[in-house]
């Protein structure tokens, strides 16, 4: 996979932020739709990932620079933590 054996100093530690939040919040305020979800582990924003129409998460990143977030799946071996500074994605078994 592309990236995975990079080193990338916004994905160092093991603990991640979690949230119950299920809806991309700029999907809901415009009526859209998403595919899969994405949490911005800068500042807690859920938003809908770039296989969505709308990425929102991407455009969040151009928007603030925030560098990491990390899936909203619900099966343990679809859990990672993506950067766009270098588009490295790291798996994670669980969230702390």
């Amino acid at each position: 996979m592309e990236g995975e054996n990079k080193y990338c100093e916004h994905l160092t530690g093991d603990e991640f932020s979690t949230t119950r939040t299920k809806v991309c919040e700029e999907c809901v305020k415009t009526g859209g739709t998403w595919n899969h979800l994405r949490l911005c582990q800068t500042c807690g924003t859920v938003l809908c990932c770039n296989a969505s129409q709308n990425q929102h998460a991407q455009k969040h990143f151009e928007a603030t620079g925030h560098p990491v977030v990390t899936s909203i799946l619900p099966e343990p071996w679809s859990k990672f933590a993506w950067c766009y500074v270098d588009k490295i994605k790291k798996p994670l078994k669980q969230y702390k």
